[in-house]
């Protein structure tokens, strides 16, 4: 596949399990997070980048680099897939990484077949993207941990909706970008 795989974890364990999954799925290069800038060299050489983030005990730990990511302003980044892979499916873990822009969360059995499968959706299909003042990501209006606060939820306020399409040759494709003001 040509696309990088961002592991976000360490180097043994979890981070470790996520290089070898990784390497099963073959991605063109596997490399540990070393930064947004690392990543953005990167995107010249495979123009999508995947931020694979291993499991912590506490996800709010992750809000430093998922911003980092979410807010970078590198769209070949910016718009880069972000997967959480979570030891168990509990739903304040899941609201949090939805909340922090993450593309997807996938819990235990991670294999091979499933992993493959849900990454595959991240490429060649168009995705809605939401961007407010405290929010940069998938549209999660639809998903019961979906943002709840109003300039979280487009409910208010000002906020961008784009919509993009991910593809392993071209990279990020911003094919509608639109502005809208609704009233609080």
């Amino acid at each position: 596949m040509k696309a990088s795989a961002y592991v976000i974890g360490p180097l043994d364990g979890p981070g470790a399990a996520l290089i070898d999954m990784a390497q099963r799925l073959d991605f063109a290069a596997i490399l540990p997070y070393a930064g947004v800038e690392n990543a953005e060299q990167q995107s010249y050489h495979t123009p999508i980048c995947f931020f694979l983030f291993a499991a912590v005990s506490d996800v709010t730990t992750l809000r430093g680099v998922a911003d980092a990511i979410r807010f970078s302003p590198s769209r070949r980044v910016r718009f880069s897939p972000l997967v959480y892979f979570s030891a168990s499916p509990q739903v304040e873990t899941i609201d949090l990484c939805i909340n922090m822009g993450f593309d997807d969360i996938i819990t235990m059995p991670f294999t091979q077949e499933r992993v493959a499968e849900r990454i595959s959706r991240q490429i060649d299909h168009n995705l809605t993207f939401y961007e407010t003042p405290g929010y940069f990501g998938p549209d999660r209006r639809d998903r019961v941990t979906g943002p709840n606060r109003p300039g979280e939820s487009r409910s208010g306020g000002q906020f961008r909706r784009l919509e993009i399409v991910r593809n392993l040759e071209t990279g990020i494709n911003v094919v509608r970008d639109d502005l809208y003001t609704q009233a609080v």
